[in-house]
């Protein structure tokens, strides 16, 4: 598929920009686990976003690496700080960083990640030049800022057994969390070093919403039915967690009340005290309501919608034809995927 060897040939841009920002030194107790989830592979999905999105407006993708390999550290720290929170198991095929080496430590690489991702778009000013390596530096500012708060409102429901929720809660949360450093960001910078009209950029935020909330369902589908092979992750981790997915959320307002009580009740649970069996149940459930095919449904609806937004709004401002093609592509690949 042409849409993968473009973004294998991404990734190797990226990576080795990446590579010696991440030199492997004393203390190998920091290095090393900075080093280990950017080294596990992954899509480099929104660096990919980013170089395609500064081509596809008339930009030199070379003048935009930075800023992509900024959101692909952006996304390795974000990814061991949620491991952590979540209590997760697996990431990308492997225990996630805190099982291995244990949670101080792995928050401390996080961090680590983090100045790093600074680093990485301080050096900007040599290529860009000042104005518009704060202007870049501003986005990342916002794009931290609705990453955490929509990661503050899924950690809350949880935390807090909140079950009185709506569609519209999920979508505000996944917008937050998903949709700025997955699709938006990425947009937007691209857009904004190739030097596209702001009213443009602006205009960009619509799209990358529904996208990334169409991708976040997606995801969530993924880690309910998936083969966990190719997923990275174990399946049924979003309910051992007791995450508040689209579709959870919709089995408990449709569902009988002993149903929902049995739920809630597995849900309550720590982690460690949910059996496979009790995850399997709640999965069941979903099927029996048709839960799992509403949420596919849902996804692909946004994914219609940000297209929609693509082809009416945003491709007529492209100016190369190639790198628009291959967005689009990605924007099927991100809601047909199956990892």
């Amino acid at each position: 598929m042409e849409v993968f060897k473009v973004l294998e040939e991404k990734a190797k841009i990226v990576e080795h920009e990446l590579e010696p920002y991440l030199p492997l030194k004393e203390p190998k107790e920091l290095y090393a686990l900075m080093r280990d989830y950017p080294m596990r592979g992954g899509k480099r999905l929104r660096p990919a976003f980013c170089l395609l999105s500064c081509e596809a407006f008339g930009g030199d993708p070379k003048r935009a690496l930075k800023a992509a390999t900024a959101l692909e550290v952006f996304q390795n720290w974000a990814l061991i700080h949620d491991d952590i929170e979540d209590d997760s198991e697996m990431r990308r095929g492997k225990p996630c960083l805190h099982r291995i080496y244990g949670v101080p430590l792995a928050i401390n690489a996080g961090d680590a990640l983090h100045v790093k991702m600074w680093e990485v778009l301080f050096d900007n000013r040599g290529l860009l030049g000042p104005e518009l390596t704060f202007r870049i530096l501003d986005e990342f500012k916002r794009l931290c800022m609705e990453t955490v708060e929509g990661q503050a409102i899924e950690i809350n429901w949880v935390t807090n057994n909140k079950y009185d929720l709506h569609e519209e809660d999920y979508y505000q949360m996944a917008g937050k969390k998903t949709s700025w450093y997955t699709i938006i960001t990425p947009f937007r910078v691209g857009a904004v070093i190739a030097g596209a009209d702001e009213l443009l950029v602006d205009g960009l935020i619509d799209f990358g919403w529904k996208l990334g909330i169409a991708f976040q369902i997606q995801d969530d589908l993924l880690n309910l039915i998936g083969e966990e092979k190719k997923y990275g992750k174990e399946i049924g981790g979003d309910i051992a967690e007791g995450k508040r997915t689209l579709m959870l959320i919709n089995l408990l307002n449709i569902c009988n009340k002993v149903e929902k009580g049995n739920t809630m009740k597995i849900l309550n649970k720590s982690r460690s005290a949910k059996s496979s069996k009790e995850i399997k149940f709640v999965i069941d459930l979903m099927k029996k309501y048709g839960t799992l095919e509403y949420g596919k449904r849902k996804a692909k609806e946004f994914a219609s919608e940000s297209k929609n937004i693509l082809s009416s709004q945003i491709e007529p401002h492209f100016k190369s034809r190639s790198a628009a093609k291959t967005i689009f592509e990605l924007v099927d690949f991100v809601i047909n995927r199956e990892f």
